[in-house]
């Protein structure tokens, strides 16, 4: 998410009080489910509690966790909306993020400083190294900036790309950060033909090499090339009706040539085009779980796929025919709450990383001992 709509706040606005002034996490029973369908359980995860190690210099803390990508089970990349300047003196009651303070780094942007915008770190949250000969690449937004980390899983060589939906642009990187390989998009110019953006929100990848960008908060629109960034086509469109969007805001691509793309108004939910035999052309299947508050990131798996929605905060599993298989609520209240999970990665063990773009944080997702397989994230659907 990346400004509060009138919407969002007309239904949150009571609620997100109640959380910066430290309301307790409650259980399934005692939350606010709000729009909240379907079966709702009990979350599957433990939070590890302080899992992110803070590495700022003293009066920082980190910025809005908007961008992650689990690449290992011992390597997370985190793309941040720089960093955040603290209160003078720090308040005693400092835990290591702003959240704890009652600062939201999404709403108090006079405190973003564009600083260590890409870093890395352990199963354990310790800080691998920072990439901050790239803060170039996030600096001088005069919005919020970064927005998603992907990996085309049919690449050896693992490049990040990394989506800025301020500058309109979208960087393809070495997978150790060491180089900038590529650019699309013209900074600071929006535009809406087969070489500029209005605010990109993500990117995915076909099996056959076919890329697409969600051209999403201007454009409403997802943008297919081949495997070169050469264009091809594109669909979706503005509107209120199934298959359009009133701006995108993620998108994935599972089997059967199936792509997913989130509404983000949240009136169709998601949108679910399928591959034809023109590679240009895209098919219109269905609208999926509308109405939505604001969905946020989504990972689709063999026969299911899994969205984050605000309204309340929440997980939500629905199979390919638009049922709700099961819903889990996130905590609000501090320490291990969320305010919202705007991107979430899944490692090969099966661990579940969520970053919060308001509290301005990552956390890392255990599966309980007892919980059942099926109710659980699995790393994102790959053709084989």
């Amino acid at each position: 998410m990346d400004m509060f709509s009138t919407k969002l706040n007309s239904c949150f606005s009571s609620w997100v009080l109640l959380v910066l002034c430290g309301g307790a996490a409650l259980n399934v029973s005692g939350q606010e489910t709000g729009n909240a369908r379907g079966p709702i359980i009990d979350m599957p995860y433990e939070i590890v509690s302080g899992w992110l190690d803070p590495f700022q210099e003293k009066g920082f803390a980190f910025g809005g966790n908007s961008a992650i990508w689990a690449e290992t089970q011992d390597r997370i990349i985190i793309n941040q909306r720089g960093e955040t300047i603290l209160p003078y003196p720090i308040p005693e009651d400092f835990a290591g993020f702003a959240g704890s303070l009652g600062i939201n780094v999404l709403r108090e942007a006079n405190r973003r400083t564009w600083q260590n915008c890409l870093f890395e770190v352990d199963a354990n949250g310790k800080l691998l190294s920072v990439w901050d000969h790239l803060d170039y690449l996030c600096e001088g937004a005069d919005g919020p900036g970064p927005e998603r980390i992907r990996v085309n899983p049919y690449d050896p060589d693992r490049k990040l790309w990394i989506v800025n939906q301020t500058h309109h642009e979208i960087h393809v990187l070495s997978n150790d950060g060491s180089e900038v390989i590529a650019t699309y998009g013209e900074r600071g110019v929006p535009g809406k033909d087969a070489d500029h953006y209005g605010s990109p929100q993500d990117v995915a990848f076909l099996p056959d090499g076919r890329i697409l960008v969600a051209d999403g908060l201007l454009n409403h629109r997802v943008i297919v090339y081949d495997g070169e960034m050469n264009y091809l086509g594109e669909f979706g469109s503005q509107g209120d009706q199934p298959g359009q969007f009133n701006t995108i805001h993620s998108l994935a691509v599972g089997p059967g040539g199936r792509v997913f793309v989130t509404d983000r108004s949240g009136n169709n939910g998601v949108n679910l085009y399928r591959t034809t035999d023109d590679p240009a052309v895209f098919e219109f299947e269905r609208s999926i779980g509308g109405p939505l508050t604001l969905p946020l990131d989504i990972i689709v798996n063999e026969d299911d796929f899994w969205i984050t929605d605000l309204g309340p905060l929440r997980f939500i599993n629905f199979d390919f025919y638009g049922n709700i298989k099961n819903t889990w609520l996130v905590p609000a209240g501090l320490p291990d709450g969320y305010l919202e999970v705007h991107s979430f990665s899944v490692d090969p063990a099966g661990n579940l990383y969520g970053g919060d773009n308001q509290y301005g944080r990552t956390q890392k997702f255990i599966p309980k001992a007892e919980s059942d397989a099926a109710l659980l994230i699995e790393p994102p659907w790959v053709a084989r």
